[in-house]
């Protein structure tokens, strides 16, 4: 099966501005994240970003770079532009890898296109994994997924979902975390169907939970989600994660 990566990435960031840029190991993150996408087995990689700080230095390692708009609001209006420029094949499935995820097991980014691959009713293809703490579940940082019992999400949220009526509100424990999920955000979809998310304006779900999957469901797309083959370790957004990560990079 063929797919391709792009790598949304951006310069600005509120909480670690030019992260994409920052050295862990030696290298910059978005090296990492390059890397981590050609050893998934991708027939090509591409690096979408606005900013010509990112585009000289992915250029500087290799890497093959396309400059975009501005104005996007997400990492997916940014990849259907992408598809938009190189007219890829209406049915050619691309993974979208976020730009600050430098451990992401190789094994997931495929894992993700294969799903979508094998599902094609789906629109989209995205991952999950259990929660393992009430903190998860409860933190509005841990997207939360619901979905039905062929895999379609139903809903994404960043509140915990299903709420438990007769539990929820008191002291929660963590036998009650069966069955909730937390979303890991990486997407494959089709050509095509990016073309037409391009057209779409954001809705008012995606606007108020700031979660860009949910125009899809708002226009009747399906998503399929599958339990990731392997553990995805949280990505880079502070300081602290900063360090956490490069400790990793530095003993693998």
């Amino acid at each position: 099966m063929k797919f391709r990566v792009v790598i949304p990435a951006r310069y600005a960031s509120t909480r670690l501005p030019g992260k994409p840029l920052r050295l862990l190991a030696g290298k910059p993150m978005i090296q990492h994240v390059y890397e981590r996408a050609l050893a998934s087995g991708a027939a090509g990689v591409v690096i979408a970003t606005d900013d010509e700080r990112i585009r000289e230095v992915a250029e500087g390692f290799g890497a093959t770079v396309c400059m975009t708009a501005e104005q996007h609001r997400s990492g997916t209006d940014r990849i259907a532009e992408v598809a938009s420029r190189e007219d890829y094949a209406p049915e050619e499935i691309i993974v979208n890898l976020q730009g600050d995820e430098p451990l992401v097991p190789e094994a997931i980014i495929r894992q993700v296109a294969e799903n979508l691959d094998a599902h094609p009713a789906a629109s989209i293809a995205t991952l999950c994994a259990r929660l393992n703490s009430v903190e998860e579940l409860f933190d509005p940082n841990v997207v939360k997924v619901v979905s039905d019992d062929q895999g379609y999400a139903l809903y994404f949220s960043r509140a915990p979902i299903p709420w438990d009526r007769d539990r929820f509100g008191k002291e929660v424990e963590v036998t009650a975390l069966y069955g909730y999920w937390r979303h890991i955000g990486m997407y494959a979809y089709r050509a095509g169907f990016l073309k037409e998310y391009l057209q779409w304006p954001p809705c008012r779900l995606e606007q108020v939970e700031s979660l860009e999957q949910l125009r899809a469901l708002w226009h009747g797309r399906r998503i399929h989600v599958a339990e990731a083959v392997a553990a995805s370790p949280a990505g880079v957004d502070t300081e602290e994660d900063i360090a956490r990560v490069e400790a990793k990079l530095r003993i693998l």
